[in-house]
Formats: C-alpha cells, sequence, structure tokens
C-alpha cells in the first residue's frame, strides 16, 4: 500500500510535511537553495518511494532558446557551453571550463560528481591534445566521467570546442 504521509520532494528525498527542509537544504548555496525549494512541490508518497519532482531551469536568460543547465530527480544537465573570446583551444577549453564549474556551482554541485561528458572538437586532429591537457588539469582525478569526444561543424566560426556535461546532486 501507499503511505499517506504528505511530502516535500527536496534534492529527490520526501520530507513529510513536520520535517523542516531547512536541515536539508544546508549544504546548498544560497543560488541553489533557491533553485530547490522553487523545485518543491507537495507529492504523495508510495510505498516504494517512487515519486517525481518539478523540472529547475537555470541560465534561461542567457540565450533565449534554452536553459544552460537543467536540474530533474537529482541530475544536472547542463548545455553544451562555447566561448568565443579566445583565440586558440586552450583558452577557450579553460574558459568552457570556468562556464561549466559556474554553472555547476549555482545548480548545487561540482565537478567531482559529473557523470558524463561530450567534448565536440571543430578540428579533432589539430586540437585534440592541447583540449586534453586543459582537461585533464581541471577535471577531478578521483572522479572521472565518462566521455566522449568527437569533430564536428560548431555553430559558430570562431568556436573551436564545446562542452556538455551531466553531474549528480548527490
Amino acid at each position: 500500500g501507499s503511505c499517506d504521509l504528505t511530502c516535500v520532494i527536496i534534492n529527490n528525498h520526501c520530507v513529510t510535511t513536520s520535517e523542516s527542509p531547512n536541515i536539508m537544504l544546508r549544504s546548498f548555496n544560497p543560488i541553489a537553495r533557491k533553485a530547490v525549494l522553487a523545485a518543491s512541490a507537495p507529492a504523495r508518497c508510495t510505498s516504494a518511494h517512487r515519486f517525481s519532482s518539478n523540472i529547475v531551469r537555470l541560465g534561461t536568460d542567457v540565450l533565449p532558446p534554452m536553459s544552460q543547465a537543467v536540474v530533474h530527480n537529482g541530475i544536472v544537465y547542463l548545455s553544451g557551453q562555447v566561448d568565443g573570446t579566445a583565440e586558440d583551444v586552450v583558452g577557450q577549453t579553460k574558459n568552457v571550463l570556468a562556464k561549466v564549474d559556474k554553472y555547476l556551482g549555482e545548480a548545487g554541485t561540482d565537478k567531482s560528481k559529473l557523470l558524463t561528458s561530450t567534448i565536440w572538437l571543430k578540428d579533432i586532429g589539430k586540437d585534440f591534445g592541447a583540449m586534453n591537457e586543459v582537461w585533464n588539469a581541471w577535471i577531478d582525478p578521483d572522479n572521472k566521467p565518462v566521455r566522449a569526444t568527437t569533430e564536428a561543424s560548431l555553430a559558430s566560426p570562431q568556436l573551436l570546442v564545446e562542452i556538455q556535461v551531466t553531474a549528480s546532486l548527490d
């Protein structure tokens, strides 16, 4: 049977209305706390505690047709991040990874919780080694995600690299 308690979904956990959600939210930064609270919605718990939470969209003001990050069921999905300001793949990769850090932080997680990464390079033969050196210096060596790297035509001619990641909130 199902339990008859009303709960609020916070970070994919069922917190009864008699419990204080602030206890669970202490580890979140203020932006992530606001996003999680906004996503919290009353739900009915089942005996298996299967439930869905709302979707939180971050960075919707950057580019009108998309979110920079979406949080759903304890997973943070980042859109492909690019940088058109640096002249070479080293600078662009560093700037892109700084954006990844920024959006992961806003969502309440960090690179130590990466699950997947996809990297697109304009010229894989020319730029793979330099991009990979920056990636290796940035990545948490104890928590490496799965990764795919491929060559692709990117959205603008000046773009040399695009990186998309997913990460866990837990």
